[in-house]
């Protein structure tokens, strides 16, 4: 593989405290995408694991060892989280890289510190957010708080294996909440050290528990578990509606999913820096090796510019192409498994037979023996009607398409079940402002593309899921608001 030592790794879940084995003593193998190698063991919960862990987090919730907790006591134990996520960054990102491929430098860069950051920010949040007094008559007090929801459920997805965790934990453990977090089996290592800093930050056992397994397996049971209060979900939309009426055919819960996106990136001719433009579409398409929910996928180039743009972006292709992940140079790492690398091929196989043009790409590849690599791929000639245009490819795949009229590319954008992000490049403010109105998605980027940070909420329109991550809008979705009226008969 490299040079690089390989920590041994703990697969056991971590319940209540302390890293427990499945109930049933199942195991699957952890695999690395870098070269095939097996990591670890790790544990294969089933319902009677999630049955325990949400146990764990009932009885801390009702005890309230951390929801009684002052907000600003939470906050100290938070900050210290986060510290500690940065003083191990260096693990966190070898064993993020080692476990779904991507980059060992991104890992650290992007991943552990956008981590803790969003641990650190939700820390210092929770202590600055004032309830509300309802304007009334004199005979009366109306009060309007929050308080946690109770027991969460968090699911998240292989691609951003600590970000998203943290995306969703810092909110709910902020709030008082008590979770029961279940990664996805492709990328289980990080979630479980996650859960060992925050109890050695003075999160007490039972209020942030990590269960590890497969979707049917552990991910149902805790989406239709009668005691979870809320799921929270980030993952495909087949598996969202699935969470969605799981909620609803146990106890209603509260569900909140953030799901697929094919997002369109719109260069119009009066883009106001092409070379900008082109480094941000190419670069945010191939970052993570293509594998994110908000990649820009849809490249739509107005007519007139289309053939300069392409010829720039082309030039770029070569330094993405994949490497080992545990080099620090590397850009473009691995695809997370064998299975999703199959489904980026038969795409690849798709665009070619539905009469896309391949500029780019297309080929496996093997910088290291083993591994699950796929070359940088542009396709032109893309209509919207075809499959590599339509669905969501997570994996290094650009669709170009080109449009000669304002109307008529948003119209093309917006038709798609998804709507996630988007972006438009011009320098007409009025321009600017009317497709940025008209685009239906959650984030819309005006020249740029994929430039935030945590103070914005994220989260999509229509079959992009429900509810926001990031910024203070996520406390909605981990606490219940209450009323409390109060009679004043005054004496004066």
């Amino acid at each position: 593989m490299s040079d690089t030592t390989i920590p041994s790794f703990d697969g056991r879940a971590l319940i209540n405290g302390e890293r427990v084995a499945a109930r049933d003593g199942q195991l699957f193998d952890c695999l690395s995408p870098v070269d095939g190698r097996v990591l670890t063991q790790v544990a294969r919960c089933g319902q009677a694991d999630i049955d325990a862990a949400v146990a764990a987090a009932r009885a801390a919730f009702e005890d309230r060892r951390w929801a009684g907790k002052a907000p600003a006591q939470r906050k100290r134990v938070m900050l210290r989280f986060a510290e500690l996520i940065q003083a191990n960054g260096d693990l966190l990102a070898l064993t993020e890289s080692l476990d779904m491929g991507k980059p060992v430098k991104y890992a650290k860069g992007v991943d552990v510190n956008s981590a803790a950051n969003c641990i650190r920010w939700y820390g210092e949040a929770v202590d600055k957010v004032y309830d509300e007094i309802a304007p009334t008559p004199d005979t009366a007090l109306a009060l309007i708080t929050r308080e946690p929801v109770g027991v969460v459920g968090v699911i998240v997805p292989w691609n951003y294996p600590m970000i998203m965790a943290a995306w969703k934990i810092a909110p709910a453990l902020a709030a008082g909440n008590s979770v029961v977090l279940k990664p996805s089996e492709k990328s289980p290592l990080t979630a479980l050290k996650l859960a060992e800093l925050a109890l050695e930050a003075g999160i007490p056992a039972g209020v942030f528990n990590v269960v590890t397994g497969y979707g049917p397996e552990a991910g149902s049971p805790l989406a239709l578990h009668m005691d979870v209060d809320c799921i929270a979900f980030t993952g495909s939309t087949r598996v969202g509606k699935q969470i969605h009426v799981m909620a609803g055919q146990s106890n209603l819960k509260r569900a909140w999913t953030e799901l697929g996106g094919k997002s369109p990136n719109i260069v119009f001719a009066d883009c106001p820096d092409l070379d900008k433009a082109v480094e941000a579409s190419v670069g945010s398409i191939f970052f993570n090796q293509g594998e994110s929910c908000n990649a820009p996928s849809r490249l739509f180039v107005e007519a007139s510019i289309k053939d300069a743009f392409l010829e720039k972006a082309l030039k770029l292709v070569p330094q993405y192409q994949p490497a080992n992940p545990l080099d620090k140079n590397t850009v473009m790492g691995a695809i997370v498994d064998q299975v999703q690398l199959d489904n980026v091929m038969r795409y690849i196989g798709l665009g070619q037979s539905e009469g896309a043009k391949l500029l780019a790409g297309g080929e496996r590849v093997a910088p290291v023996a083993g591994g699950c690599y796929v070359q940088p791929t542009i396709f032109d000639g893309v209509t919207n009607s075809m499959t590599i245009a339509r669905e969501e490819i997570f994996g290094p795949v650009l669709s170009v398409l080109s449009f000669t009229d304002a109307a008529d590319v948003v119209k093309q954008a917006n038709n798609n079940i998804y709507g996630l992000q988007a972006a438009v490049w011009t320098r007409d403010i009025n321009k600017a402002h009317g497709v940025a109105r008209a685009l239906r998605a959650g984030t819309v980027h005006v020249n740029s593309y994929d430039e935030d940070d945590i103070t914005v909420p994220f989260g999509g329109f229509k079959q992009s899921g429900v509810g926001r991550d990031k910024s203070l809008h996520a406390f909605d979705k981990y606490t219940e608001t209450k009323t409390t009226w109060i009679r004043i008969d005054s004496p004066v």
